[in-house]
């Protein structure tokens, strides 16, 4: 019997400057070795264009995701980290959603979180956050441009992106933003 293709890929980008937030991601799908899609979209807008969610990981287990946290959001009226922490403890406690593989980030005007299956609920430091293969990539690129350049959120994400796609083979440079302004930190 044969193995069922893996699905890898994605990197997703949120960083805060000055009064803007920008989420980024690439396009890439690839299941085993061959890419199948070069532009999904991997972002998402939410409770009336308020907060902006990503994902990494399987693409089903992503949009379950996703409508629980839209419902989330819609039960505790927009209360984003309200939203976000029992989105994590139902994901963890919750026998179907347990398997579940995917992880979520999610901002609003006030705050960013990571969400995963363990129940984790992480808030950056530096309003910088990254996940997916890439992440890492473009964490690092980003902190870099963040710390010694002047550049916006949007040129940041966007360009961090490209760094993490010149790197990680399972992010290409078709590159979506989403970005968030007014009442920032």
């Amino acid at each position: 019997m044969s193995k069922t293709p893996e699905f890898h890929g994605t990197t997703i980008l949120c960083v805060r400057r000055g009064n803007a937030l920008a989420m980024a991601s690439d396009g890439q799908v690839t299941m085993g070795e061959s890419v199948v899609k070069q532009k999904a979209r991997k972002l998402r807008r939410c409770f009336n264009d308020r907060v902006l969610a990503g994902f990494a990981g399987s693409t089903a287990d992503a949009m379950s995701l996703f409508d629980r946290f839209e419902k989330k959001l819609e039960e505790y009226h927009g209360n984003l980290s309200r939203a976000v922490v029992e989105l994590a403890k139902d994901w963890r406690t919750d026998r179907a959603l347990r398997h579940l593989e995917a992880l979520l980030l999610v901002a609003d005007d006030k705050s960013t979180f990571l969400v995963s299956g363990t129940g984790d609920v992480i808030e950056p430091d530096d309003g910088i956050v990254a996940i997916g293969s890439g992440g890492s990539y473009a964490l690092a690129a980003a902190r870099a441009l963040a710390k010694h350049t002047q550049l916006s959120a949007r040129e940041i994400v966007q360009e961090a992106l490209l760094q993490a796609g010149q790197i990680c083979i399972y992010t290409n440079d078709q590159i979506c933003i989403e970005e968030l302004q007014a009442n920032l930190r």
